[in-house]
């Protein structure tokens, strides 16, 4: 993932939150909070994995599985666009 390096500092930010609510859900467990505050952090820390992912993945195709003249036509309708509108809506 050398071509990440640009963004690293925003990818590792993610991931010390997603650290962190990871954690949250451990001491929620550990104290034995309620069953809806235990769901409410594991469904936070989901949505924030599902952002991780969408946006390396977006990243992957962008970067991999185009080609590159094809990246320069910036078509709405493209392919690339299609496929990133289709992984965007699934991690919703």
């Amino acid at each position: 993932m050398g071509h990440t390096v640009r963004e690293k500092q925003k990818l590792l930010n993610r991931v010390r939150r997603i650290k962190g609510q990871v954690e949250a859900i451990e001491r929620a467990l550990e104290e034995e909070r309620g069953c809806n505050d235990v769901l409410q952090q594991i469904t936070s820390c989901r949505g924030a994995m599902n952002g991780l992912l969408a946006v390396v993945l977006e990243d992957h195709i962008r970067t991999h599985l185009v080609d590159v003249d094809a990246a320069d036509d910036k078509h709405d309708g493209s392919a690339t666009e299609q496929l990133i509108e289709v992984v965007h809506s699934y991690f919703k």
